[in-house]
Parts: structure tokens; C-alpha cells; sequence
């Protein structure tokens, strides 16, 4: 015979209400009962029937990933990684599964979007990235349905987001450049429509001002998320007769094909470019020399994301809608002094 929740109860010693709420993460069972409770269900091995519970409660206990395009894009960084782990690590925490979605181009976004909530498959969704004017972000808002925004919104700046602020980060990381001494600084960018792109830009270009630095817009070169943005920027930069002497880079993947692109052309980091780049993903510590960059919190972002968005599910979500997570900036020796 199963064991029930009433089993459960008993020999935790609680009602099977408690047990209920212990199941659902209720804020108002303190820690050390749903400790207790837990431990019971794992010596009796009771597994919730969330099926049952969803007919009942009328939820899914599933979480969508809405992936921004092109998705392949993604699998080539290891940012992308970091934040499914911490939006699985969170929601499998609920008893939440994660499905992850996307569309193959603008004009498919919303049709994939009406067909999940039209299937009601899903209690809310989390969006990976924030862009300018985004029809996404216009049409869940319209619709009045859960979901958070890793990043920020320009149109929209009261709803539930996680981000950090990435105009501060980018212009201390600047301003670590400039303190080294350098005067000829560039910058890589994402694309342009990304509101990430446009913060690290704006904290830039703060520093740069501030410190009395000309900004040239030919040591300013937009690319995508990817190695070859990195390369190929490296081809353009260094075969100008005026050239930067160090570099802000908008991601540690594009910073990877500055690297590579460096090598082939017979020049070293830190002797001919310094660089600093974001995300402080796994590989920038092993690369040769170990790459300086802005440590975002990336399983943090994707495990509060998911945090957030269960408690605004399940109507017990009390903080601000904007939460912003601290960054730091982790120095190696890709940065030296002019």
C-alpha cells in the first residue's frame, strides 16, 4: 500500500495541512517543522502526487524557460548553464519542473507564447533576456500572466525582474582600466537592441567622460554573444594605425575569441591589449592568462529568479518588483598596467 499524507502527518507528528503547506513551501512553516517533515517523507518515501494537487489547486507546478533567439546561441556560452542551474536548483526545491520554449523568429514569439498559455501547460514563465520595445514582455503584461525578466525593462519598470546594475559594473570596470593608466580604451558590445548592450555601453561611456577619455567610435564594435565577435573585432582593431591599448569586453565567451584572435596575430595579453570582460564564467580563470572580469552572480540571478516568480505564483511574493543582486569585479592578469 502507498503511503499517504496522512501517514506522512502522523508520524511527523502534524496535521496533514502542515504537511500540505510543507509540500507547497508555505512561508509561514518555519524552518525547523518542514525539516522534520521532510526527513519523514524521505524514511517513508512519499512523492507528492502534483497531479492530483493541480486538479485541485488549479496549477501546473511547471515553470517555462522562454528562450531568446537564436536559442543555438545560448548552448555556445557558458553563462546560459550557470542560469538554468539556478532556476532548476530553485524550482526543483517547489516541486516545479522547468520547461524551456522558444521561437524561430519576432514573428513567431507571441504565436508560441499564446499557444503555451492558451494550453495552460504553464503557472509562469521566465524570460532570459530584455530587449528594447520588446513585444514579449508587452504581450505577458497585457495578458496579466506571471512572469519575471532577467535584466530590466525600459517601458516596463515595475515588473518582477532580477538584474544587476550593469551600468555601475561596467563603469567600474572602466574605471579599474583607467586606474592602471590606461587613455585608449575600447569597448565590444553586444547587439545594440539588447538593454544589457545598452547599460554596459552607458557605464563606459560614463567613465570614459569623467576621466576626460576620448571616445572613438572605431574602438566601439558591436557583435553577438559569441567567440567570433571577439575574433573578428580583434581584426578590425588592431589593423588601425591608432589602436586602444585595453578593452572592455560586453561577455567572457567574446573575450575568449579576443584572445584566440590576439595569438594568431602575434600579440600578447597584457603586453599589447589588457582586457576585462563580464560574467566571470568557469573558463575565465584556466584561460592563458586568466581573463579579469565582473562576477554577475549568474546562478544567483537564475535561482532568485525562480524564487521570485513561484512566490508571486502562489500569491506570497512581499519584495520590491526590481530585485538587483551584487556583482564584483575578480582581477587576474589580463589587466596591466600601462
Amino acid at each position: 500500500m502507498s503511503v499517504t499524507i496522512k501517514d506522512v502527518a502522523r508520524a511527523a507528528g502534524v496535521s496533514p495541512s502542515t504537511v500540505s503547506r510543507v509540500i507547497s513551501n508555505h512561508p509561514r512553516i518555519s524552518k525547523a517543522t518542514a525539516d522534520k517533515v521532510r526527513a519523514i517523507m524521505n524514511e517513508l518515501g512519499y512523492h507528492p502526487n502534483l497531479a492530483a494537487k493541480s486538479l485541485v489547486s488549479k496549477t501546473t507546478y511547471t515553470l517555462a524557460v522562454f528562450l531568446p533567439r537564436p536559442a543555438e546561441e545560448l548552448f555556445l556560452n557558458l553563462f546560459f548553464a550557470e542560469f538554468i542551474r539556478g532556476i532548476v536548483t530553485r524550482a526543483s526545491k517547489s516541486c516545479y519542473d522547468i520547461l524551456m520554449t522558444s521561437a524561430n523568429s519576432e514573428q513567431d514569439e507571441i504565436t508560441a507564447l499564446s499557444r503555451l498559455l492558451g494550453s495552460k501547460r504553464v503557472d509562469g514563465i521566465i524570460l532570459l533576456t530584455s530587449r528594447r520595445n520588446d513585444p514579449v514582455v508587452h504581450y505577458l503584461n497585457e495578458q496579466r500572466f506571471p512572469f519575471i525578466l532577467i535584466g530590466r525593462s525600459a517601458e516596463y519598470p515595475d515588473i518582477l525582474s532580477v538584474d544587476n546594475d550593469n551600468v555601475q559594473a561596467s563603469y567600474d570596470a572602466t574605471m579599474h582600466l583607467i586606474k592602471r593608466g590606461h587613455t585608449r580604451i575600447g569597448f565590444i558590445s553586444g547587439p545594440s537592441h539588447l538593454i544589457l548592450s545598452h547599460d554596459r555601453m552607458k557605464g563606459y561611456t560614463r567613465a570614459m567622460k569623467e576621466a576626460g577619455l576620448e571616445i572613438r567610435q572605431d574602438w566601439i564594435i558591436e557583435g553577438e554573444f559569441i567567440q567570433e565577435s571577439g575574433y573578428r573585432a580583434m581584426s578590425i582593431l588592431m589593423s588601425l594605425s591608432q589602436r586602444p591599448s585595453a578593452l572592455v569586453v560586453v561577455d567572457d565567451v567574446v573575450a575568449f575569441g579576443i584572445v584566440r584572435g590576439l595569438n594568431e596575430l602575434g600579440y600578447s595579453i597584457p603586453n599589447d591589449m589588457s582586457l576585462i570582460s563580464f560574467n566571470n564564467t568557469a573558463l575565465t580563470e584556466l584561460s592563458s592568462p586568466p581573463i579579469s572580469s565582473v562576477d554577475i552572480s549568474i546562478y544567483q540571478l537564475g535561482y532568485l529568479a525562480a524564487q521570485n516568480l513561484i512566490h508571486h505564483v502562489q500569491g506570497t511574493y512581499m519584495g520590491e518588483p526590481r530585485t538587483i543582486v551584487p556583482y564584483r569585479l575578480i582581477l587576474r592578469d589580463s589587466t596591466l598596467k600601462s
